[in-house]
């Protein structure tokens, strides 16, 4: 059985984190090692996780560093440095995952590909009654989910649509749009081979198009998890775009490029001498 961590990403969202890890308990594959990678939360943060940990069901990590800003691609390369699994899957902790999440990815996970996922979003009214009531929803029926649907309450019902395996999952294998790190799993060695996420990235976003795109230069291939593999995207407020457009600028000349490795990635905990 090949050895699985899952790194999820959290800052300052306790209540929504406890539902993230309740959907992890509820596993139906509960193989693998759990790491919360903290992006400088405050201390209420780590009280669900010491918690959590006292009960959960697989082996847990807790991995912090200082608020200085939206740092994830740092907070996640400490991850994956603090871990020694051969497979990691990646998602956040405001994304709930499905029964099966774990599970799919690793029925589905295979040499030379990464795979990436997709999510449902729900509105700001049914998240804040998900957290208030601890709503299940990730033992909810489909029947469960039509209902919610027909209140509107989530954007699609698509994401939840089982689709019987074959090639059609290789069909878009250089594809990096629409990749997002809150449904993505990697083997190991790819991450090492291309250093990990670039923390050269300043503020939200593209970070994950960086990997993907240097994943895709190396060789690696995108495989398509959709229809199995889904998480629940719990609503939060929009973050802070006003880097965008340097990241964007940075994103530009990577795809022109043939660069593999990130500039300031994961060998930085990995070294001997780190």
């Amino acid at each position: 059985m090949t050895d699985v961590a899952v790194v999820v990403t959290t800052y300052n969202r306790p209540d929504a984190l406890a539902a993230v890890l309740a959907g992890f308990a509820a596993q139906s594959d509960r193989g693998f090692e759990l790491i919360v990678a903290d992006d400088g939360s405050k201390p209420d943060t780590a009280g669900v996780v010491a918690d959590f940990t006292q009960r959960a069901p697989f082996p847990m990590r807790y991995v912090w560093q200082k608020d200085d800003g939206f740092r994830a691609a740092a907070i996640r390369n400490k991850a994956v440095a603090a871990c020694d699994a051969d497979y990691v899957i990646f998602t956040d902790g405001d994304c709930i995952p499905s029964h099966t999440f774990v599970a799919q990815h690793r029925r589905l996970a295979e040499r030379g590909w990464f795979l990436a996922g997709n999510r449902v979003l729900l509105t700001r009214e049914f998240t804040q009654r998900v957290l208030i009531d601890h709503l299940p929803v990730h033992d909810w029926s489909w029947a469960n989910w039509m209902r919610a649907r027909g209140r509107r309450e989530v954007n699609r019902m698509m994401p939840l649509v089982r689709l019987p395996d074959g090639e059609w999952r290789k069909r878009h294998g250089r594809e990096w749009r629409g990749v997002k790190t809150c449904n993505l799993s990697i083997w190991r060695e790819d991450l090492l081979r291309v250093n990990g996420l670039d923390e050269s990235y300043s503020g939200w976003g593209l970070e994950d198009s960086d990997l993907v795109i240097r994943l895709l230069h190396a060789g690696v291939r995108n495989k398509n998890a959709r229809f199995a593999a889904p998480v629940f995207h719990l609503w939060h407020q929009e973050n802070d775009r006003s880097r965008l457009p340097e990241n964007q600028r940075r994103l530009d000349e990577l795809l022109r490029s043939n660069r593999v490795a990130a500039a300031l990635g994961l060998d930085q905990y990995t070294r001997a001498d780190a």
